[in-house]
């Protein structure tokens, strides 16, 4: 059986975590960043887990993530 094609667009934007899970970057932290507050833009610079709903897209992107 071949191996799989890896998306590569999706590899550079998601990380696989400790427990399995999968986490990607927040939006909004390009640009017009002077009307946000700066607890906003510290939030945001944080990451955040990909929703249960949309892992199975990812993980068929990414196979071996």
């Amino acid at each position: 059986m071949p191996k799989i094609k890896t998306n590569r667009a999706a590899a550079k934007r998601f990380k696989k975590t400790g427990s399995g899970k999968i986490s990607r970057r927040r939006k909004n932290l390009r640009h017009i960043l002077t009307k946000k507050t700066a607890k906003r833009k510290n939030q945001l610079g944080k990451m955040a887990l990909v929703d249960k709903t949309n892992e199975r897209a990812v993980k068929e992107m990414c196979p071996y993530l």
